[in-house]
């Protein structure tokens, strides 16, 4: 009798302890046990590549194009004798291609100075959270070449190609701080091969700052400023600053914003605004983005 209230108590012990493993097993389930934490990339600091003028921290994805169009009226201080600048325009037109997820190209022509422009961005370092590669920012790299389509003021010297030629380089460092708030700087240097007076420097560094501020769902504001540290001229030219709002509808992002800038690449906006904010030399404009799936989606 004895021993079978032994083997009876050794039976109860062992259902327990086996009770008690299973509880402990989906206790450790529920909290990730001693699983590492993934590795996952913050996405959308910015709802589309560029700021208003400016790159922004976000790419497109792999086999992504985006047909963009910037548009800008003419200055609002003209007032009504130019219907406050609609009886004018300014447009930039492009193709943006998405290769990678930290890689994409694009190209674009503008009716100012009917500049043709190109561009590479590479992101080596991207925001994300978990693993031990986390990182807090997303640092982005950019090099484009932009080439002046006008005549040549003096056709009877001897002008080269390369003339029309300016280059850009700069380094986006961005960080989403939250859902609703996002925030970059840019270092930039412009090199054009030819300058208008023989003073005038042929490197122009500047430092931009851009951020997006989400109203809502579907709205956020946002707003890109250039400040050139060396090489502006002493007059005639500005800072460029502009301020806008961000709309989406679907496949399509839709931005309003104001601006003193006319060019719509860093060549052009950079070295050249000539809008001041302070006389109300601003002007209105939309840029109009539509995203094509040319590729299947890969998983990042």
């Amino acid at each position: 009798m004895k021993r079978f209230q032994l083997y009876a108590l050794i039976a109860a012990i062992s259902v327990f302890a086996n009770t008690a493993s299973a509880q402990d097993e989906d206790l450790l389930s529920m909290v990730g046990g001693d699983e590492k934490p993934q590795k996952e990339r913050v996405k959308y600091a910015f709802k589309s590549p560029r700021v208003i003028n400016s790159h922004s921290i976000e790419f497109l994805n792999p086999g992504t194009l985006d047909f963009r169009i910037l548009h800008r009226f003419g200055q609002l201080d003209q007032g009504y004798k130019n219907f406050f600048g609609l009886d004018q325009a300014s447009m930039r037109m492009s193709f943006d291609f998405g290769i990678m997820h930290n890689l994409m190209a694009g190209v674009g022509r503008s009716t100012f100075k009917k500049e043709l422009d190109a561009f590479v961005k590479y992101a080596p370092i991207r925001q994300s959270t978990g693993g031990k590669l986390s990182s807090p920012v997303t640092l982005a790299l950019v090099s484009g070449i932009t080439m002046d389509g006008m005549p040549w003021a003096d056709p009877s010297r001897t002008n080269y190609f390369t003339s029309r030629l300016a280059y850009y380089f700069q380094a986006i460092i961005g960080r989403k701080f939250s859902e609703g708030f996002s925030l970059q700087v840019s270092p930039t240097m412009v090199h054009r091969n030819l300058v208008q007076l023989e003073g005038d420097p042929n490197n122009i560094y500047a430092l931009g700052v851009g951020g997006r501020l989400k109203l809502s769902k579907r709205i956020a504001l946002t707003w890109d400023y250039n400040h050139v540290l060396v090489g502006m001229p002493d007059s005639g030219y500005y800072n460029p600053l502009s301020v806008g709002v961000d709309i989406e509808t679907g496949g399509h992002v839709f931005q309003l914003h104001f601006s003193n800038a006319t060019g719509m690449n860093e060549r052009a906006f950079i070295t050249e605004t000539t809008g001041n904010w302070g006389k109300g030399e601003v002007r209105f404009g939309f840029n109009l983005s539509r995203v094509f799936q040319l590729k299947k989606k890969k998983k990042d």
